[in-house]
């Protein structure tokens, strides 16, 4: 089922074109809200994976190619009551803007992906995206930087000290920054992320120090074994990340809701594997992981309900 109008993507390319200044007018005047609430956990969507060439999804080698799928399984998400917001580059977010997507929505803008997948040059992750000033001045809610560590890798360093700065940086505006870490290596040309317990507990000791200021830092954490121990190596509020598009989906849903209940975790950041689930059924995956991070929630909208969004033109 389309939630867009057959013909809002052809003014939205319009408006790309020949009115760019309402890009920033419709962030400015959408309606923002405080960022907890309620029962004071959080449930973003991701979109950021395809800045990094990293288009496959399951067997799928460009599952996310198509732009316009993309943004249409995002409107379904953000059209849920339970979503509280999405993480993404400015080309996606200015897209969802110019939607009417974002209304009370959190906004998570992603900061560094100069680390293009498969590249040789991908533990250099350079700040491309979004940077601090911009997020301020567009209204962006939060920050969030990957942060890979590969102790064999000289690049890692770069990485690090561009990290601090934007960590600094972000707490002098009072935005609060999101920190994915990771112990990394090369295997087979390629770079892996070591999910044991420990390796997690190392990557989350050396990211939480980075900056001169860590009083607007969370985490961005894999759900992995002994998440009990990964959990009381940080006083930072935490965000658990989905994990690939190939696990089983009951495993994975059974190992974010026993995780959700650990002291410092404040919810849930899932892109693929919820926008784009075996079945299909972006807004039943979706629905699903809400109410795990939100289980009071009483949710009654259907797909039916969410009607068609329309581009929203500012003065």
């Amino acid at each position: 089922m389309s939630v867009i109008g057959s013909g809002e993507f052809a003014r939205l390319r319009d408006i790309r074109a020949t009115q760019p200044e309402l890009v920033s007018a419709a962030l400015a005047a959408r309606k923002r809200r405080p960022l907890l609430r309620g029962d004071q956990r959080l449930f973003f969507v991701a979109a950021d994976h395809p800045a990094r060439g990293a288009l496959s999804v399951g067997g799928d080698r460009m599952a996310m190619a198509d732009r316009y799928v993309l943004l249409e399984r995002l409107v379904i998400a953000l059209s849920h009551p339970g979503v509280d917001g999405v993480l993404g580059t400015p080309d996606i977010i200015d897209d969802l803007a110019l939607l009417g997507a974002l209304e009370d929505k959190i906004v998570v803008g992603s900061m560094n992906r100069g680390g293009l997948q498969g590249s040789g040059f991908e533990l250099d992750d350079r700040y491309t995206a979004y940077d601090v000033p911009t997020m301020t001045e567009r209204g962006i809610d939060f920050g969030k930087a990957l942060v890979r560590i590969d102790l064999d890798d000289p690049a890692t360093a770069g990485t690090l000290a561009a990290t601090a700065e934007a960590v600094t940086a972000a707490s002098a505006a009072g935005t609060p920054i999101m920190l994915e870490p990771f112990m990394s290596r090369r295997r087979d040309g390629r770079v892996v992320n070591d999910l044991t317990p420990d390796a997690v507990i190392r990557s989350i000791s050396i990211a939480s120090a980075l900056g001169a200021d860590s009083a607007f830092t969370w985490l961005k954490l894999p759900v992995v074994d002994e998440m009990e121990r990964v959990m009381a190596s940080t006083t930072m509020p935490a965000l658990l990340l989905g994990g690939d598009a190939g696990d089983d989906p009951d495993e994975r849903f059974a190992s974010w809701e026993n995780a959700l209940g650990l002291p410092g975790v404040r919810g849930l950041t899932v892109g693929r594997t919820l926008l784009y689930p075996e079945d299909g059924d972006v807004w039943g995956a979706v629905d699903a992981a809400a109410r795990l991070v939100h289980p009071a929630f009483s949710i009654e909208t259907s797909t039916e309900d969410l009607g068609v969004h329309t581009l929203k033109e500012r003065a």
